[in-house]
């Protein structure tokens, strides 16, 4: 739990003796283990009443489905760009334009002049 091997728990051991004094200590152990309990009983009913209120048990859960480690940016964005199938594109060639973008009208079109201004294509030699 605390991850504290033999030769640590000693080193602890001594200095509680030391800080708190051999008269306390068994009055101190006593207190940090009601408190252990008291953490643990609270920790227990917090995961009932979670498994309740949402009908989900803790242990149920497959938490590596749930890991963002997992997920790499880059490939989700390459894979929602090319839709999964990587498009081969050669240098110097014009890029795919969308259908979407096709049907969209020319600039000429779009563009709403103001005060009888003349648009600077009209200007062109047709």
């Amino acid at each position: 739990m605390f991850n504290i091997n033999g030769y640590e728990f000693l080193i602890l051991g001594v200095l509680a003796v030391l800080v708190i004094g051999p008269k306390r200590l068994p009055e101190y152990a006593q207190k940090f283990r009601n408190f252990v309990r008291e953490a643990r009983r609270m920790a227990s009913g917090a995961r009932e009443q979670l498994k309740e209120e949402s009908g989900v048990d803790l242990s149920e859960i497959d938490w590596q489905k749930l890991d963002p480690r997992q997920y790499d940016p880059r490939r989700i964005i390459r894979e929602a760009l090319l839709d999964d199938e990587p498009k081969q594109i050669s240098a110097g060639a014009p890029l795919p334009v969308p259908e979407t973008l096709q049907t969209v009208s020319p600039a000429r079109e779009v563009v709403r002049l103001s005060h009888g201004e003349k648009a600077p294509w009209d200007n062109e030699a047709t």
